[in-house]
């Protein structure tokens, strides 16, 4: 696997999907998806260049964030449960799935505990799949005055995850309603949301078309995920 060059390639067609619809490339921030990856896989996606990556698993990357690049920045893009909001603080630069008010006046007793900000994005479920987690559009508004209240979160945009379909194109309009539902929240509560985080190694280019600026790409940068980490992944110091 030539990683440098799988880096270029998805590069490559982040531009031409915002050639094709007037956008520009210096919007769109690629994660990297390092779940189940080693920490040399992270090492050679920092040394082609990439410096952001996301994780899954607050367990799998509390072991194995130390032993990557200190030039890596991470950023929390999966289910993330209250009881890891402590270490979700201390390790991530950003999460990427709040999903509703307990978990977001959680992060903020442990932001306001560590005495630092930390950057949120609003998972909601436009599919309505009972598989998926994320908001309700109209939960999420009834709930908009309180999550903006709490003052160590910044409340930074929305992502949602789209129902794992061969066609790209029949994800268009879960990714196209997440940018609606951000125009709607930023005009009727005068919101900044800058970030849409969607789309992954298989719609990516559908996503960027469609507004995303941070796109979740794992498969197409690594390939297939190795067997999973062995120590000390298996055995994480406690915090």
């Amino acid at each position: 696997m030539d990683l440098a060059a799988n880096l270029d390639e998805i590069r490559r067609r982040i531009g031409s999907a915002c050639a094709r619809v007037g956008r520009d490339p210096g919007l769109v921030h690629l994660v990297a998806v390092s779940k189940g990856q080693p920490p040399a896989a992270v090492d050679a996606a920092v040394a082609a260049g990439q410096l952001l990556f996301g994780e899954n698993k607050v367990q799998e990357a509390r072991a194995k964030i130390p032993l990557c690049s200190g030039r890596a920045s991470w950023q929390m893009i999966g289910h993330l449960q209250t009881n890891k909001c402590r270490a979700a603080v201390e390790l991530f630069g950003m999460v990427h799935s709040v999903d509703s008010l307990h978990l977001a006046r959680e992060l903020q007793r442990w932001a306001e505990r560590r005495e630092r900000r930390i950057e949120v994005l609003l998972e909601v479920n436009l599919a309505g799949e009972s598989s998926k987690f994320g908001y309700r559009p109209e939960i999420l508004r009834r709930e908009w005055a309180e999550l903006r209240g709490l003052p160590d979160l910044a409340f930074r945009g929305l992502m949602t995850l789209a129902p794992w379909t061969p066609d790209p194109e029949k994800a268009r309009p879960v990714f196209r309603g997440l940018r609606e539902l951000r125009e709607q929240l930023q005009d009727e509560f005068q919101a900044d949301l800058p970030h849409l985080s969607m789309g992954m190694s298989g719609d990516f280019e559908v996503a960027v078309a469609e507004g995303a600026t941070l796109v979740r790409i794992g498969t197409a940068l690594f390939g297939p995920r190795p067997p999973r980490m062995a120590s000390p992944a298996e055995n994480p110091p406690s915090l």
